[in-house]
């Protein structure tokens, strides 16, 4: 197991998306001290800082590239652009893949 990337403080809920970005991927990872901010001062904050850990050591170069590419913007982080349903007319942004209002799928392409 090695580590992929570690957050600060402000930057937590990216260590979950970026895992689940990355187990879409195939890789296997987890994030520590995930829950430890609420212990800040009882150990030192560094420790409490979340980090992003691939599962499989094979993985790991795989892993860093897709982790770079994320936080550059690139992959599923490209904007896209905006949609109207075509069932009851609703707009979306370009990262929302289903209809709020009525359910209905973003239409392919």
């Amino acid at each position: 197991m090695k580590k992929l990337y570690t957050f600060n403080l402000s930057e937590r809920p990216l260590a979950g998306l970026f895992k689940e970005a990355l187990q879409r991927e195939g890789v296997d990872c987890i994030v520590r001290n995930e829950q430890l901010f609420s212990a800040l001062g009882e150990i030192p904050f560094i420790e409490c800082y979340p980090e992003l850990w691939v599962v499989d050591d094979e993985c790991y170069p795989r892993a860093h590239s897709l982790l770079r590419q994320l936080m550059a913007g690139g992959g599923e982080g490209e904007q896209q652009a905006g949609w109207t349903c075509s069932k009851c007319g609703e707009t979306h942004e370009g990262q929302f893949d289903t209809c709020w209002r009525c359910g209905k799928e973003r239409p392919a392409g």
